[in-house]
């Protein structure tokens, strides 16, 4: 008579953890690459049309004080909505990596400048409270830890150089 093993509740548990751990591992991050790619894509889109996005007064006031004033509201709001798309698109296919990571970084500055530039509209609300547009930019500040993130993972991998 042979014994036989016994696995545990605890051990299948943990074999469970170990499997899902290697999954999110292994598709965690395309996963936040097609999502923050979609969201660049949809708010982009909704750009292109006046008056449909509710961030398009904030994105346009911003472009604005970056640029001086030097171009339309027109202009400003279709470049904005384009710059958003092709992002969005360049995130979901994973085209051309080091220019998507390029645009991501001004998008990142782009996206937290009206915490420097628009500071009294932001923080207009019952003693110095963020208002809903003051909120829409703070919670910027988890894409920019996603774009670290992404930016990481679209990079190639380089060689340490060797220690002289």
């Amino acid at each position: 008579m042979t014994a036989t093993s016994t696995i545990t509740p605890a051990q299948r548990l943990a074999a469970l953890e170990g499997r899902a751990a290697a999954w999110l591992n292994a598709n965690g991050r395309t996963a936040l690459r097609l999502s923050m790619g979609a969201v660049f894509l949809g708010f982009g889109l909704l750009k292109f049309f006046p008056g449909v996005s509710p961030a398009e007064g904030m994105a346009v006031a911003t472009f604005d004080q970056l640029t001086l004033g030097l171009l339309p509201e027109a202009v400003s709001r279709l470049f904005v909505a384009t710059f958003e798309t092709v992002l969005g698109v360049l995130l979901l296919t994973g085209w051309f990596p080091r220019i998507a990571i390029g645009l991501l970084a001004m998008q990142i500055v782009g996206i937290l400048s009206p915490l420097a530039l628009l500071t009294g509209e932001l923080f207009a609300g019952p003693f110095g409270a963020p208002t809903l547009e003051g909120q829409y930019v703070l919670k910027d500040v988890i894409l920019a830890s996603a774009a670290l993130v992404i930016a990481g993972d679209m990079l190639p991998a380089r060689p340490e150089r060797a220690s002289r």
